[in-house]
């Protein structure tokens, strides 16, 4: 249940142009400074999680990893994405509140 909010929080920060997807995109996003929590999938490869936790790290964005490729990208409405940038300040606060075990909205 409390997995499915956040997919339902992904969707809605997509629609509310919150949300950007891809490893391009996402690194000029961190590199703006324009990103709040960065979601990369549990079964993206290694390389990926090492560059992004270490991007993360050095422009102060929270990392997490969270869910597959293909849970992320349906729930996005695209195919294939493993990095996920949320800009939305609040929904980034509640998607990870959700996903660290805080205190669930709803």
């Amino acid at each position: 249940m409390v997995i499915s909010k956040v997919y339902g929080l992904l969707g809605l920060c997509t629609k509310a142009g919150g949300l950007v997807s891809g490893t391009d995109i996402c690194i000029e996003t961190i590199d703006k400074r324009k990103a709040r929590l960065l979601l990369v999938a549990t079964d993206a490869a290694e390389r990926t999680k090492e560059n992004f936790k270490y991007l993360a790290n050095q422009k102060n964005v929270t990392y997490l990893e969270f869910g597959t490729i293909e849970e992320l990208s349906k729930s996005i409405g695209k195919n294939n994405k493993a990095v996920i940038c949320i800009t939305n300040k609040n929904l980034a606060q509640e998607v990870e509140k959700i996903i660290c075990g805080g205190v669930a909205i709803g």
